[in-house]
């Protein structure tokens, strides 16, 4: 199957391994990956701030650098979920509309896109040790996205899964909630590591680096031992 794939601009300057280990996931699962090197951001983080006129402009780009017919792959439930819940609102009405709603069907998170429409579950991923995982917001609410990590997870060798205490709960990063309430994003992050922690985890895994950059940022000002993963690598591990 071909697919483009779609890199978040915070992965493409923060976390480019993550995408590498996406591209060698799907190609291990028999995809050919296309990357357009001229795509941008989804338009996530202006029309969250308010700035729904500058958001189309930065969404308007996407429509285009993503024209065709292959699925849309990303390693982000927030931007996948964006896309598909938002678009609509910012093109309501207008000559794009019946782009955008076939925009939606073709984009996918990474897990759901394995599970769901390549039908695979295991990948010959080795990593030892134990492992919690976290449901980022956009994955639970925004893409209906459970069981699809758990899957996968179950079937990397050596791993051992255990489920944290208040799982469903926000980790408190949320874009720029975590700029504008800082005092309660911390304490919300403070709740989710120490959670995590509780299972006995050396790993905190999901599928948004945002939720495990935020959380990354709270063990590190602590001086903790857990580590936080994101799904690709840990697929893209042990091969």
């Amino acid at each position: 199957m071909n697919v483009q794939l779609f890199i978040p601009c915070f992965v493409d300057q923060l976390f480019p391994e993550t995408a590498f280990n996406m591209i060698k996931v799907l190609e291990k699962a028999g995809c050919t990956v296309s990357y357009n090197e001229k795509q941008t951001c989804c338009g996530q983080p202006a029309f969250n701030a308010g700035y729904w006129d500058e958001s189309r402009s930065v969404c308007t780009k996407f429509i285009k650098d993503f024209s065709g017919s292959d699925p849309i792959v990303t390693p982000s439930a927030s931007c996948a979920g964006f896309i598909r819940n938002y678009y609509s609102k910012l093109f309501e009405n207008s000559s794009v509309h019946n782009e955008v709603k076939d925009l939606g069907n073709r984009v996918f998170e990474f897990s759901e896109f394995l599970v769901d429409e390549l039908k695979v579950e295991k990948l010959g991923a080795v990593l030892a040790g134990k492992a919690t995982y976290h449901d980022s917001c956009a994955a639970l609410r925004e893409c209906k996205i459970k069981a699809e990590p758990r899957k996968l997870l179950a079937n990397v060798k050596g791993l051992s899964l255990t489920e944290m205490n208040d799982v469903e709960t926000c980790c408190g990063f949320g874009g720029t909630f975590a700029v504008k309430f800082e005092p309660i994003s911390i304490a919300m992050g403070e709740q989710k590591v120490e959670n995590a922690i509780a299972t006995g985890a050396e790993f905190i895994i999901s599928t948004d680096l945002s939720c495990l950059m935020h959380l990354q940022g709270y063990i590190k000002h602590k001086g903790l031992t857990i580590k936080t993963m994101h799904l690709a690598d840990v697929l893209a591990s042990g091969y």
